[in-house]
């Protein structure tokens, strides 16, 4: 990547804020847009395959069986809440909560996960595509709840096919009103076990469908330099293959290679500059992560991308004469709305039979279960507004299933080869509505390694969910049980606002300026050449993964934002 050096220059046409799923995308489309753009990344730098130091590792190479020790666990006393994050061959991908602290407010919780990098959580997430539809945009205003969003699905389709083609998404068509289909590449393929769960689905529950997720991995051909997924299922370790869609094999590259862009990890933003005569934003204040100097970069558009807390922290953050309170507060409601996907609501279940079947590779996906409540009159519940969805699998027990045996010989070997018998999971995630008093707050008595406020977080799910949520076990375990599956249990593990790591709506878009933070173009409404199209911006959550959407509203935004700079509007 053409990193930022001493001969750089300090002002640009567009400012570029966070590299990670938005982030890289409004790179690519202002840099193809033939805008000279400077993109800040707030921690280290990553090549695509060069860093991606554990990608091959067997787990024998991993210490401790992949397991993080004690030791280590003091580092991470929050990012551990999701059990997966600090496990040895990924850890590196997510922050130390020992060196970049915050607060929750006694009695609730959030769980922020954070990973500070170029590609940032790009190069971890779940891959789960999936798009929103009018059911997901329209419900707050037909419910009365919060505010209405500033577009329908009409509006963001064009950008739903745009960004589905470049990124790749695989997945099979189901003509569902509520999970609109997409441009999509062959999908992978069901299991014998998972098969016969949709057959048993669609018998006895004709309004709920079982197909395979939707998600962002090459399965045919190539696109670009990036390659077709090889079925390792160790994504999360970075793909050297591009197979999955990543800022750092996909969008970012893509900037590259147009000549315009200019990148430079270690700056962390925490201002924007107002220019008082000019009455608009003309750049960023930057302080370098590791010498800590501070900076002053120019520019004619600035695009926060820097996550739903860290875009809104800065604006926060950006106080002026004419913005006593942060950039976008004056509607009260900047900070307000947090959202996530709670989960860890689930159904399992063993499966009898089959035993001469097996599948090949494995597969980093599994099957999805769209929304089948509140969708019609037929589905409406009494006790819940919204929905969720279940995401699941089917696999046959490997070898460690012996491990706790009292056996030994060569017949106990033997029976290790083989392999053991079938089980089926499935966890449901469902909307969190937008709550005003779901809230994070600047901490200036609390100063980081920087000198910049932390942040206290006030979060907790509320009557709607928690109704939502014994629906979610009733429904998981009788899918399993219709189905003829043995020894069905449903279990709520419990659950922290951000564990579903789908935070959301912290500067929402809107209609009304004095009820939102950002316009129908993701405009800040009171500096019009700031454009927040990360998780931020978003109005409600629905219940399924947000980042498709955040694609393509940021292509959407940007396409607009270059077409008002050409006409002198910026």
């Amino acid at each position: 990547m053409p990193l930022f050096d001493e001969n750089s220059p300090m002002e640009y046409d567009a400012i570029v804020v966070g590299t990670g799923i938005s982030g890289g995308w409004a790179a690519k489309e202002l840099c193809e847009k033939g805008l000279k753009t400077l993109v800040l990344e707030r921690g280290r730098n990553v090549t695509h395959i060069k860093d991606y130091t554990t990608m091959n590792d067997d787990p024998w190479d991993l210490p401790n069986n992949d397991r993080p020790s004690n030791e280590m666990l003091k580092d991470y006393e929050k990012q551990k809440r999701t059990g997966y994050t600090v496990r040895p061959s990924h850890v590196h991908w997510f922050v130390k909560d020992s060196e970049h602290p915050y607060d929750e407010v006694e009695g609730t919780r959030f769980d922020w996960m954070r990973g500070y990098h170029v590609g940032g959580r790009s190069i971890v997430w779940g891959r789960q595509s999936y798009r929103w539809s009018d059911i997901a945009f329209d419900s707050n205003a037909k419910e009365g709840i919060a505010v209405d969003w500033p577009i329908r699905y009409k509006d963001i389709k064009p950008w739903y096919d745009y960004v589905e083609r470049f990124a790749g998404i695989s997945g099979q068509k189901e003509g569902l009103p509520q999970l609109p289909d997409g441009e999509f590449l062959p999908p992978m393929d069901l299991n014998c076990v998972e098969e016969k769960l949709r057959d048993s689905i669609k018998s006895s529950f004709p309004e709920r469908t079982l197909t395979i997720g939707r998600t962002a991995h090459i399965t045919k051909g190539n696109i670009g330099t990036r390659g077709m997924c090889q079925s390792r299922n160790r994504c999360m370790r970075g793909c050297p293959y591009g197979a999955y869609f990543s800022s750092n094999a996909s969008t970012l590259p893509a900037a590259e290679a147009t000549g315009n862009m200019t990148l430079r990890p270690d700056s962390i933003v925490h201002e924007l500059i107002y220019d008082e005569e000019k009455g608009k934003v003309t750049g960023v204040r930057v302080i370098d992560r590791t010498s800590k100097k501070t900076y002053e970069f120019r520019s004619k558009i600035i695009f926060l991308n820097a996550s739903a807390i860290a875009s809104t922290w800065i604006l926060m953050n950006s106080k002026s004469k004419r913005f006593p309170n942060g950039i976008g507060a004056s509607s009260e409601q900047l900070g307000h709305n947090i959202m996530d996907h709670h989960f860890r609501v689930s159904a399992y279940a063993s499966v009898e039979g089959f035993e001469d079947k097996y599948f090949k590779g494995r597969r980093p996906n599994g099957f999805y279960i769209p929304r089948f409540r509140n969708i019609s009159a037929a589905t409406k519940q009494k006790d819940f507004v919204r929905g969720y969805g279940f995401q699941g699998g089917a696999s046959r027990s490997n070898w460690m299933r012996g491990v706790a045996e009292l056996r030994f010989g060569a017949d106990f070997k033997d029976e290790l080869y083989k392999p053991g018998g079938w089980s089926i999971g499935m966890t449901a995630f469902g909307e969190i509505l937008p709550y005003h008093d779901n809230k994070m707050m600047l901490n200036y008595d609390k100063l980081d390694q920087w000198g910049l406020p932390t942040i206290t977080f006030q979060t907790e799910i509320k009557e709607n969910e928690i109704a939502m949520r014994k629906d979610m076990a009733i429904t998981g375990a009788e899918m399993l049980e219709a189905a003829g599956f043995k020894d069905v249990k449903a279990t709520d593990r419990g659950y922290g606002v951000g564990l579903g790591i789908h935070e959301m709506g912290t500067a929402r878009m809107g209609n009304n300026p004095k009820t939102s933070v950002l316009n129908k173009w993701n405009q800040v409404h009171e500096a019009k050449n700031v454009f927040v199209t990360d998780g931020a911006c978003m109005t409600s959550a629905a219940c399924v993964n947000p980042s498709l959407t955040y694609m393509a509203l940021t292509a959407r935004a940007a396409d607009y934002a270059v077409k008002e700079l050409n006409r002198q509007n910026l």
